[in-house]
This record gives C-alpha cells, sequence and structure tokens, in this order.
C-alpha cells in the first residue's frame, strides 16, 4: 500500500458539493492500493503513518508524530497513485489493485484506523472528490508497505 502523507494545518474533502470530511492540524493521507497488497500492509501503513514523526518539536525539529500532537487523520482513497508513469504520456494502471480489492482494503484500513485513533476522517471511495488542503511546511513523504 502507498500512502502520500501530507502535513496540514487543515484539509477537507467534498462529494457533491457536501463536505464529508474534515480536519485541522494532522495529516492529510492520499492512500493507493497495488495489487498484492492485504491486511498485514494496510496495518504496517497505519502504524508507520500514526508514528511518523512529522511535526516540530520545541526545536523546531521533526520529532513529534500525529498521536504525540493528537492532530486529525484524513484518508483519501487515490486509486491514481500506483500508476505506472515510466514510459510514455499516458499513466497505466495495471499496478494497481482492481475496485473491488482497493475499496475491499481501503475500508479494512479506514475501519483500523478509526478503532486505534480517535480523530479519523475519510473521503468516499470510488467517488469524485474534491480535495482542499493547505500544506503545512510544506511537508509531504511517500510512505509504501
Amino acid at each position: 500500500m502507498i500512502g502520500l502523507l501530507q502535513r496540514v494545518s487543515e484539509a477537507a474533502v467534498c462529494v457533491d458539493g457536501e463536505i464529508i470530511g474534515q480536519i485541522g492540524t494532522g495529516l492529510m493521507v492520499l492512500v493507493g492500493v497495488q495489487k498484492g497488497d492485504n491486511e498485514q500492509r494496510a496495518e504496517r501503513l497505519l502504524q508507520r503513518l500514526l508514528g511518523y514523526r512529522v511535526f516540530p518539536d520545541e526545536r523546531g525539529r521533526m520529532n513529534r508524530s500525529l498521536v504525540d500532537i493528537s492532530g486529525g487523520l484524513l484518508l483519501v482513497p487515490q486509486f491514481t497513485l500506483p500508476a505506472d508513469t515510466r514510459k510514455g504520456t499516458r499513466p497505466g494502471f495495471s499496478t494497481a489493485a482492481p475496485p473491488e480489492q482497493g475499496s475491499r482494503l481501503f475500508h479494512y484500513f479506514l475501519y483500523q484506523a478509526q478503532q486505534q485513533y480517535p480523530d479519523v476522517a475519510s473521503g468516499r471511495f470510488g467517488a469524485d472528490m474534491q480535495v482542499s488542503l493547505v500544506n503545512d511546511g510544506p511537508v509531504t513523504f511517500w510512505l509504501e508497505t
């Protein structure tokens, strides 16, 4: 699984003009499911996201995690994230999980996040979403399990 995390001061997801997920300070994570991904990879990615130290301490160093600051976590399913872009001028999606697998693993990931962390919001799998965010830093990292 892939998690493209962005440290944000705020982020929101809208579907059909309605806000369906919103956080203040925290992490907005685009989540991509690849062929071969499973529940163990989802759990590993979640543990990395919750513990990844990208927030500043009192000296301004990235030494605090999402858990340390009690920030929000916004998970957004992103089918295009695992695209193969190595050749040509059009992305290929042969490396992305089929929709049924992607949906199942994203929902498993979301459920696990909601069970383990108190401030979780999400986008909607398969929906046409509008995502807005204020990237703090900017700080963006690619995590892959």
